[in-house]
């Protein structure tokens, strides 16, 4: 069943992009985290999505969130991905899914990956869900609608 708005989002640790361990409740302690699910490294919908968040990376920043992409990529795909596109943020390996599963993101027809986009607030909550599988920019202006939300409700 996927993840919806109140629910407590699981905790994981995953390597990242260079191979060290990203924890989420470490994230969450500095604030808020968007963590996306996506397809596929260097795909186009997913190139799209990722620079989207890239070129707003920095209103992210200011309202003290992070931003965490994740996919069953390798950790080489996902690092010569990043530097492809030079991505300031975390992209994490969900090589085996159980993340994927944990956050009930669905496949179509089974086999391609979900496109969901989860805010959490520092307190592990979900505060916003964006599914949409054809609009992928959609996810960043979703979640930055909602980061701004957050930071007048919760300033830091």
């Amino acid at each position: 069943m996927p993840l919806a708005v109140g629910d407590r989002a699981p905790d994981f640790t995953l390597p990242d992009q260079t191979g060290a361990p990203v924890r989420l409740s470490s994230f969450l302690a500095k604030g808020p985290v968007v963590l996306y699910f996506y397809p596929k490294d260097e795909t186009p919908g997913c190139t799209a999505e990722a620079c989207a968040f890239r070129d707003q990376y920095a209103d992210f920043v200011d309202a003290g969130a992070s931003v965490i992409g994740v996919s069953d990529d390798s950790v080489a795909t996902h690092a010569a991905f990043a530097a492809h596109h030079r991505l300031p943020f975390t992209l994490v390996s969900d090589a085996d899914r159980a993340l994927e599963k944990s956050y009930g993101v669905k496949r179509t027809l089974g086999l391609i990956p979900g496109r969901v986009t989860f805010v959490i607030d520092p307190q592990g909550i979900v505060r916003n869900v964006t599914d949409d599988r054809l609009r992928a920019t959609k996810h960043v202006s979703d979640s930055a609608r909602m980061i701004r939300e957050l930071r007048v409700v919760q300033p830091s």
